[in-house]
């Protein structure tokens, strides 16, 4: 059973997002305030890029004969980024867990199917957490596999039975994926003090969905793109993602600000001004002597590095054809 939906109106929800934004651009290096007219372009950004997602899904499912979008649809439209693919599988497995861990709880007197040791604080541990079923524990919590609609598996309705020793090439370059990423987060946290590290988890928690679904529906336009309302599943992959474009936009926006401000420094011709600018205290804390936020110039710029076609991709059309519009990539 989903939990309710805040009760928030459509302008309180707008207020959210600009806090969202700023908490998602904090996880992903921004320690800076950022103004108001960045947001603005990210939150453009991101709509558009969401908007896109669902007409694309909507294409796959009517070319599949449903009305509706599924997982799948989604799945295929971000199947050459491995490693997100990976990170979305895994949290759609963890959240079979806790939904499974949840309804066990809901319907009262089994707590021992649940075990103890709900990796993502799920479950509450109460009594009945041991005793003699604690050999049933780990086929209990363990995650369900998600199978990807172009796995060999899929074709068929027999399954192997699993082995937790077995992955494949694509997995293991995803989990390869998935630790760069986890060592990159070690090395913007390790030198956070306590309180700013439980601030850094907080805004990890950060969520357009999480209890917010109807808004976000409204928000998104589900009603002017899908011809049904998508199920909670898709909502909370939509959600992911969103977190997950904030994320790579903020990250290429600072790179673009590092070449700026390098190739100022080695022609001479940094800014006076941000040198002599005093400190100020943002959203999350004091900033930096000099500090400057990621500007709309540097978004700008990230979004169109993200929009630029790898070279292996390019396919030269003469003629007329040279001037077609390029389709919007995801990011």
């Amino acid at each position: 059973m989903a939990m309710p939906d805040f009760d928030i109106s459509p302008e309180e929800y707008k207020d959210e997002l600009t806090r969202l934004f700023a908490q998602m651009m904090f996880v992903s290096g921004e320690t800076a305030e950022p103004s108001p007219e960045t947001t603005t372009i990210i939150e453009e950004i991101v709509h558009t890029q969401v908007v896109e997602m669902l007409k694309r899904s909507t294409e796959l499912a009517v070319r599949r004969g449903s009305r509706s979008i599924s997982t799948n649809d989604l799945f295929f439209l971000i199947r050459h980024d491995k490693a997100k693919l990976s990170r979305l599988v895994t949290f759609l497995s963890w959240k079979d867990v806790r939904k499974t861990a949840k309804d066990s709880d809901d319907k009262g007197g089994d707590a021992a199917d649940m075990g103890g040791d709900d990796p993502l604080g799920g479950a509450d541990g109460g009594p009945g957490g041991g005793g003699p079923v604690v050999a049933d524990t780990g086929k209990k919590n363990k995650r369900t596999k998600v199978t990807l609609p172009w796995d060999i598996s899929s074709y068929f309705s027999e399954q192997v039975p699993e082995r937790d020793d077995d992955e494949d090439e694509d997995e293991e370059e995803m989990n390869a994926a998935t630790i760069l990423r986890l060592k990159i987060a070690d090395e913007r946290t390790k030198n956070m003090t306590r309180d700013e590290y439980v601030h850094y988890s907080e805004c990890r928690q950060a969520s357009f969905t999480f209890r917010k679904a109807k808004r976000f529906r409204e928000w998104a336009g589900f009603h002017l793109h899908t011809d049904s309302k998508p199920n909670d599943d898709i909502v909370d992959i939509l959600g992911f993602l969103t977190f997950e474009i904030v994320q790579t936009l903020t990250e290429e926006a600072l790179q673009v600000k590092a070449e700026e401000e390098s190739t100022k420094n080695r022609t001479g011709d940094a800014d006076a001004e941000s040198k002599k600018r005093k400190r100020e205290t943002g959203l999350f804390g004091e900033q930096e002597e000099g500090r400057t936020p990621v500007g709309p110039k540097h978004i700008q710029e990230a979004f169109r590095r993200l929009q630029v076609k790898p070279i292996r991709n390019r396919v030269w059309m003469g003629g007329p054809r040279a001037l077609h519009r390029t389709p919007l990539r995801l990011i």
